[in-house]
């Protein structure tokens, strides 16, 4: 079973509290984007094998949105954060690199 931390609480909860949202640090385009823009930007996920950067709500807890870091392969789990963070926290990027050497994936 899956466990995350909800940093907004503080307290660790299993997947039957939470709803996953889709990948995490998604650039979406604004009103003047073209048609291609909007359709990659609602189609085209990099759905990674390894670490793969997430949005999950705390739905049966504080109801807030976080992110996570975990491996899909192993669903190890590499650290969460607040949603309003646009890039991964250096710590979490220097345990992903621990676990995983030579790792260059991008969130």
């Amino acid at each position: 079973m899956l466990i995350l931390h909800c940093p907004c609480c503080g307290i660790d909860c299993d997947e039957t509290e939470l709803a996953p949202g889709g990948e995490a640090h998604l650039k979406r385009h604004g009103p003047g984007a073209s048609d291609a823009e909007f359709e990659a930007y609602l189609f085209e996920r990099a759905n990674p094998k390894g670490v793969h950067f997430e949005r999950w709500r705390h739905a049966n807890g504080c109801g807030k949105w976080f992110l996570a870091a975990r491996s899909t392969t192993t669903l190890e789990v590499f650290g969460t954060y607040e949603a309003q963070t646009t890039e991964p926290p250096a710590e979490i990027v220097e345990k992903i690199r621990a676990r995983i050497p030579g790792w260059e994936g991008r969130p």
